[in-house]
């Protein structure tokens, strides 16, 4: 679609208000601006009898011309942290990209730094634990991510795993976009925490927790205590920024990353989620607010959700924020979307002193889609951007 400064961003949506994402089949795009268009789809039985693979998840481009997939699971559902290999002219499927044998226990996102012989993958959960909402049940049977990996990235397998201290369903990671940067960040959505994650002098990786979002005491939610449940995290291009959305407490963040090790916040800016005014949920004790935050009121619409995926601007200036996480999910802790659709809202960004302000005059409401209501998901841009660019 196109934004009020000739921007294109590109978004998948899911066409239903019941059930779960198709998992395991994968379909390429020409994304002429004038015509987009489906190319070309990758059924799923052809994945699985090549990779053993399922519940696809992040793609990357890599230096070869391949594509490359992680995975959440198997074809059943169990958890496997693998990835598929697509060639990139014919989209052929041609095999994993570990070795036989050698996925991670569970899967979700990666991202590579070539000069530094590394991968870093994480993990959620198994798809049959995920798949039908979230049960605090699975938290205490372990079932829920709480590592990531190390991967060597030429001999393509698991060199390391770290234990997250407060780290609860590693989710999105994000390299430093200088390819020579030895170090990066990873949102830890359950625990709400920002990891960084860091090269020593002698060639292995620690990590260490730099970001806690305090949960907050409540009355009328799932559970005693709501975390903030980040959900997405990306980096400017300049590396000078990093920003992550709390789908539940609704708020999204921007920090000053100067010093990698000390984050210091210099914008927040609240787009619903499930502690605003009039609602279902009573803040009973808060570290950070003073009040309850008033619903978001958009063009005339009050928007149902939080932030979840965001996308910036390649000149830094504007955030792009989609409030759809997951169907299933969803469903469970915000109904108003699986009846509305999704939106996609516009900040804009103070680059210098830093700082978040609402753009009141944008609003993509995917309720109003021909075949929606529908749920808008990830943001892409079709020249690159700041989570799928990877230097080398």
């Amino acid at each position: 679609m196109k934004g009020p400064r000739e921007e294109i961003v590109y978004l998948p949506c899911i066409y239903r208000n019941t059930g779960t994402e198709a998992p395991d089949y994968l379909a390429t795009v020409d994304v002429d601006p004038k015509s987009p268009h489906y190319c070309q789809v990758i059924e799923a039985e052809d994945i699985h009898a090549k990779c053993g693979l399922g519940y696809l998840h992040t793609s990357h481009c890599l230096a070869s011309g391949e594509v490359m997939i992680s995975s959440l699971g198997d074809p059943k559902g169990n958890g496997k942290g693998g990835f598929v290999l697509l060639d990139g002219e014919t989209f052929e499927v041609k095999g994993t990209w570990e070795r036989p044998g050698g996925a991670a226990p569970m899967g979700y996102d990666f991202w590579y730094q070539p000069r530094h012989n590394v991968m870093i993958s994480t993990e959620w959960a198994p798809p049959n634990v995920f798949g039908d909402g979230f049960n605090p049940a699975d938290v205490e049977a372990g079932l829920y991510g709480s590592h990531i990996h190390v991967w060597d990235w030429q001999r393509h397998e698991i060199v390391q795993t770290l234990p997250l201290q407060d780290g609860l369903i590693p989710l999105e990671v994000r390299f430093l976009h200088n390819p020579d940067a030895a170090q990066g960040f990873v949102g830890c959505a359950l625990s709400s925490t920002i990891q960084r994650f860091y090269k020593n002098q002698g060639g292995t990786w620690s990590v260490e927790k730099v970001i806690q979002v305090p949960p907050k005491k409540v009355k009328g939610w799932l559970l005693p205590e709501m975390p903030g449940l980040i959900t997405d995290i990306l980096l400017s291009l300049d590396d000078r920024f990093l920003y992550f959305s709390n789908w539940l407490h609704g708020d999204l963040r921007q920090y000053d990353i100067s010093d990698p090790q000390r984050p210091r916040l210099t914008g927040q800016l609240f787009l619903g989620g499930s502690i605003v005014k009039g609602g279902p949920v009573q803040v009973l004790e808060d570290q950070e607010l003073k009040s309850q935050p008033e619903p978001l009121v958009v063009k005339g619409k009050r928007v149902p959700g939080g932030p979840q995926m965001i996308q910036l601007s390649l000149d830094g200036k504007r955030l792009y924020v989609t409030t759809s996480l997951y169907s299933a999910w969803d469903k469970q802790f915000y109904p108003d979307l699986i009846r509305e659709g999704s939106v996609m809202l516009q900040i804009d960004v103070d680059t210098i002193k830093g700082g978040l302000k609402l753009n009141p005059n944008f609003l993509v409401d995917f309720g109003k889609e021909p075949l929606g209501p529908a749920l808008a998901h990830e943001l892409r841009y079709p020249g690159g951007d700041c989570s799928s660019d990877i230097w080398l």
